[in-house]
């Protein structure tokens, strides 16, 4: 599907892989200007050579200075700044709250919830300017149903839900649309992993966790990333200008999470 967004210019954080390099390329695709950052050199440079007409760098969301840098390298790249995609997270500990390191607790909010915060801090000034801006943030079906033994997780998700509303609310009035997605699980790599260290966790198999996370929803199965890509896609075109203070799930009907 054709979506009119070959003017925008977007930046998309932990863009250099999974959910973030798919809609990265969807973009580019559609001649959109697109400018990535990831926390791995290897992704960068891999995301690079593959996309030599986008732009990228190497930054860590949980570290303000760098993020203040790196929003600045893309909007002097790609002369402004239309839309933002905070798309970066981690899965964060997965253990029952008492066996919770209050460390890797504090981790998990600094990179899926302070983060998001840090990026949107030093990209409205960019976004203000544009007169028509989106910002799409990544939440998470378990921030809106929970998850046992995922909970820096589902509040850290939870969290991006309501930053996202009030975001929506203050920003309205300069024509900038916030939003949140809440994807199920989403198949690759980074929900693999999740799941063989649940499943270690669990001290199950990791096909019987599997069964656990996509048992819950409607359609008995995992969403694809180019899924999630639409909708942003669809979000930051002029037929998405009226969406905005959403929380939009991409998640097969998730009812439960067990």
């Amino acid at each position: 599907m054709r979506y009119d967004v070959a003017d925008r210019k977007v930046l998309i954080t932990a863009g250099a892989g999974g959910i973030g390099a798919v809609t990265a390329r969807e973009f580019l695709d559609q001649g959109a200007s697109v400018y990535v950052c990831d926390v791995s050199d290897e992704a960068v440079a891999r995301f690079l050579s593959e996309n030599p007409e986008a732009g990228a760098m190497v930054c860590d969301v949980a570290d303000e200075p760098s993020v203040g840098e790196m929003v600045a390298a893309a909007a002097d790249a790609m002369g402004g700044l239309d839309v933002l995609v905070n798309n970066a997270g981690i899965a964060g500990p997965i253990a029952p709250v008492v066996d919770i390191d209050p460390d890797d607790w504090r981790r998990c909010m600094e990179v899926d919830l302070d983060g998001m915060f840090y990026v949107c801090r030093h990209a409205v000034p960019h976004i203000e300017r544009t007169g028509n801006g989106v910002i799409v943030n990544m939440s998470s079906v378990v921030g809106h149903l929970g998850a046992a033994e995922r909970s820096p997780y589902a509040a850290a998700k939870s969290g991006v839900v309501g930053f996202s509303r009030a975001l929506a609310v203050e920003l309205g009035p300069k024509d900038i649309c916030v939003n949140s997605i809440l994807p199920g699980s989403v198949d690759g790599p980074r929900i693999r992993r999740t799941i063989q260290r649940h499943a270690a966790a669990a001290d199950v198999g990791a096909n019987h966790m599997t069964e656990r996370y996509v048992g819950g929803n409607l359609l008995g199965r995992m969403q694809r990333p180019e899924e999630i890509a639409a909708m942003i896609l669809f979000l930051s075109s002029p037929m998405g200008r009226s969406i905005t203070g959403q929380s939009i799930h991409i998640d097969a009907g998730h009812q439960t999470l067990r």
